[in-house]
């Protein structure tokens, strides 16, 4: 507490003035937090003194146009589409600076740039140096020579033992293929609170494991009416999660950057209202970004017509990609994505107004 007192002193935080009449001061607390490792092991105790926020009115978040002003007046430039990220380049070789409210992660090409960066940042603001980053908002990050793995292995335990699942047996896929998932609205209700705590959750956890993001978007859908049917659908999403704790992501280094996608749905595979679920995976050379499953807005009147929507998403979600990379100086003259059915190509493919395409909703 002291030290958070001393360091508002150094940054001249405030000014004291008189309170102007008929005016109510805004209170403050305090905030204790432990920062934890990715072991769960305490690294740091730290304490916070915050206005009541119920109580404040919105300002401007000085601290952020302070720390890009300096960025900026220092030869970095911002990005196009996420302004979050700043860009140095020397040569050939580039520095990034990703910020994620008060935290910063950089990298580079070259790790005397780093070096520069950490003694320059330093030099102008006040903050701790955590080292090789191995532990960000939930996610394990692993470097070795080979390249880098990302999990939530600690987070997974940490779910098993808040919902009570670390007992019991295992399962080897997220969802039986023979199941189909509907509002069973005949069957017995459930805790509503902890049905959308568990679903929130796991989406969270999606952010690592791709295998299990359809079977949750699926059970998500019925957390106005949860019935014991979803409920024993998501236990077992947690089963199959007790057996495969260490399942993550691994980037490799070395790998030939190049953007493509695959795109594929279902054929009105929800039982209570036929509409269509397709889902797509992006990847950059053969390591994959981004992924992401979702029910259709409308019903589709065939195969092709489910195919021919989830490539336009996929489509919009690469396009999106593409701006993104250019801030990393990744640029592709041609993008391909993988469709898995020869209607849905030949109505891309064809310039002429499709009769077949009329009906399908803008």
């Amino acid at each position: 507490m002291q030290e958070e007192l001393n360091q508002f002193e150094r940054n001249d935080v405030w000014e004291l003035v008189p309170c102007p009449p008929s005016q109510t001061i805004i209170g403050t607390k305090w905030v204790f937090r432990n920062k934890l490792d990715d072991q769960g092991n305490i690294v740091r105790n730290k304490a916070r003194l915050v206005a009541q926020g119920y109580c404040q009115e919105e300002a401007p978040h000085a601290w952020y146009d302070r720390l890009s002003s300096f960025l900026l007046q220092n030869g970095f430039t911002r990005g196009k589409v996420d302004t979050t990220l700043f860009v140095f380049e020397k040569g050939q070789d580039c520095l990034l600076v990703q910020i994620y409210v008060d935290d910063i992660i950089f990298g580079a090409t070259n790790e005397s740039l780093c070096k520069k960066f950490s003694k320059l940042i330093q030099g102008e603001f006040e903050m701790s140096m955590m080292g090789e980053l191995n532990f960000f908002l939930g996610l394990q990050i692993k470097q070795c020579q080979e390249g880098i793995y990302i999990s939530q292995s600690k987070y997974t335990k940490e779910l098993l033992k808040k919902f009570g699942i670390e007992e019991g047996r295992t399962v080897s896929t997220p969802m039986a293929t023979n199941v189909k998932i509907d509002k069973d609205e005949k069957d017995k209700s459930v805790d509503e609170s902890k049905y959308r705590g568990m679903i929130g959750s796991l989406l969270y956890l999606t952010a690592s494991r791709p295998d299990i993001l359809h079977v949750v978007c699926l059970c998500a859908r019925f957390q106005s009416n949860p019935k014991d049917s979803h409920m024993s659908a998501v236990k077992r999403i947690f089963r199959h999660l007790k057996g495969t704790i260490q399942y993550g992501l691994f980037y490799p280094k070395n790998e030939k950057i190049s953007l493509k996608s695959y795109s594929d749905s279902d054929y009105v595979g929800n039982i209570d209202d036929r509409k269509s679920t397709f889902g797509s995976c992006q990847f950059l050379g053969d390591c994959l970004v981004s992924w992401f499953s979702k029910k259709q807005n409308c019903v589709s009147l065939s195969t092709a017509e489910a195919e021919y929507i989830s490539a336009a998403f996929c489509f919009t979600q690469l396009l999106w990609m593409k701006q993104t990379l250019a801030d990393y100086k990744c640029s592709f003259e041609s993008v391909l994505i993988f469709c898995y059915n020869i209607s849905a190509i030949n109505i891309v493919q064809n310039p002429v107004h499709h009769n077949r395409t009329k009906h399908i909703e803008i």
